[in-house]
């Protein structure tokens, strides 16, 4: 009896395996030549150059357009300061900075025990450059001289905001736009002060 023969079969991944791939040959295709496009460059820098340049506004300018509205039928720019328990009333008038007045005294006279409240005082103005051109009148009360300095910068930065928005960039950068409300805590009933109980002794 004849012996049955088994059919082998072979994958397509073994036979692509052991033929190798014959590459086709790619043929170059010569290299153009590109002119460099001189005059459209110099045309690019010529016009920026002849193009003419924005320039900022300056702080100068600035001044000239806080004072004109508040040049406006004589008016004057109102606003309230405030620090802690301090509280000032500011109205900024145009005219030099040495026509300044605090309670009725001149801002030196009032300021007199230390002089660094009047740069404290007067730095919205320093800021805005209106230093030369704005004076201002304060009626203040409450706290110390400290706070009271403080809160008549903050009203004179608030005027100046209300009268040309512009400044308030500078301002608000500079602290000088927010309040500082901190305050002393009432006292307590039963406690000494606001928190401080009454000693206790055992024996």
């Amino acid at each position: 009896m004849a012996t049955p023969t088994k059919k082998t079969t072979v994958k397509k991944s073994e036979t692509a395996a052991k033929t190798p791939a014959v590459k086709k040959a790619t043929v170059k295709k010569p290299a153009v030549h590109k002119e460099p496009k001189v005059h459209e460059e110099v045309d690019k820098v010529e016009v920026l150059v002849d193009a003419p340049v924005e320039k900022a506004e300056s702080p100068v300018q600035a001044v000239v357009k806080a004072t004109a509205i508040l040049d406006l039928k004589g008016r004057y720019a109102y606003a309230v300061g405030r620090r802690k328990t301090a509280v000032a009333n500011v109205r900024l008038f145009n005219g030099a900075s040495n026509q300044s007045e605090v309670n009725k005294k001149k801002l030196a006279d009032y300021f007199s025990k230390n002089v660094s409240y009047i740069d404290t005082a007067s730095e919205p103005l320093r800021l805005a450059g209106l230093e030369k051109d704005l004076y201002y009148v304060v009626k203040v009360a409450g706290g110390g001289l400290n706070a009271q300095a403080a809160a008549i910068a903050h009203g004179i930065s608030q005027a100046i905001a209300k009268t040309d928005a512009d400044f308030r960039k500078v301002l608000k950068k500079n602290g000088l736009m927010t309040r500082d409300s901190r305050m002393k805590e009432r006292k307590k009933p039963g406690l000494k002060r606001a928190r401080r109980g009454p000693q206790w002794a055992k024996r």
